[in-house]
């Protein structure tokens, strides 16, 4: 008589015990392939918040931090299992296409067209158009990435709008590199260029440069997550890219976008935006 009943309590606490159990199981596919633009890894975010997710789920991300073109591309090819990137269109097409599933809205924060102090094209105080024309008519030096980056792509986008085409132009170089080595090859050669905010930020004593036009509203820079389609690339790991995506929008890792950056730099790098109407 005592053994069902004991019995019975033993299937009671091994199913009170069940859901905890499952959730501190290691996964079974542990590396995490997260393709993303360099600000992300540059600006020191990612160096904050994936030991935070390695913790607190077991998965290891392999971190491949190139221009947002370059991560889209690794999407469409299933080379990636999650994609934190800052190029619309391009991540619009992505999911048009089939390869992309679930895009999510991030964070945002914004470009800045930076150079040297002295500021020869005298670009302060104009729009971002007008910084643009003036550059051009002076001659000054500016470097693009030239990466089919999300940086790239709206530097492109305010070439056309200032109704200029720089390539081939003496005075617009390429550098091929990402926001934070862009950056230190401008303040060398004491040139304009465009930048995210955030890696500004993080490299701003490094640079002697200075911020000589922000705050367009053509200027909004915004990052989404999105996870590759394994119905498309069976072999993605779909339980690790869901789990990272949805880590980027929960309400503890927005409250650390907010804040970051704050102590060390006396303003946050990126603003959350997931919980945002």
């Amino acid at each position: 008589m005592k053994r069902p009943a004991c019995l019975s309590w033993v299937l009671a606490l091994v199913a009170a015990l069940s859901p905890a159990v499952l959730h501190a199981a290691p996964p079974a596919q542990k590396a995490v392939i997260l393709a993303t633009t360099t600000s992300t890894q540059d600006s020191g975010l990612l160096d904050e918040l994936i030991p935070l997710f390695e913790k607190e789920t077991g998965y290891q991300v392999k971190t491949i931090a190139v221009g947002s073109g370059q991560a889209i591309a690794m999407g469409k090819r299933g080379e990636a299992d999650v994609l934190l990137v800052h190029s619309p269109e391009a991540e619009k097409a992505l999911v048009a296409d089939g390869a992309g599933l679930n895009r999510r809205i991030v964070m945002h924060n914004d470009f800045i067209l930076v150079g040297p102090p002295a500021d020869p094209a005298a670009i302060a105080r104009h729009t971002a158009m007008e910084s643009f024309q003036r550059i051009a008519a002076t001659k000054s030096l500016f470097l693009t990435r030239g990466d089919n980056s999300g940086t790239h792509a709206q530097e492109l986008k305010l070439w056309k709008a200032a109704g200029i085409t720089p390539e081939g132009q003496p005075w617009y170089q390429q550098t091929g590199q990402g926001m934070g080595q862009t950056l230190g090859i401008a303040a060398e050669k004491k040139a304009y260029t465009l930048s995210d905010r955030g890696t500004y930020l993080a490299l701003r004593k490094k640079l002697g440069m200075a911020i000589l036009h922000e705050g367009d509203p053509s200027l909004r820079n915004v990052y989404h997550v999105i996870e590759v389609n394994p119905a498309r690339f069976p072999k993605v790991n779909t339980a690790g890219g869901r789990a990272f995506a949805d880590f980027m929008v929960s309400k503890a890792v927005q409250k650390r976008i907010k804040e970051f950056g704050i102590g060390t730099y006396g303003s946050p790098l990126f603003f959350p935006d997931a919980e945002a109407p």
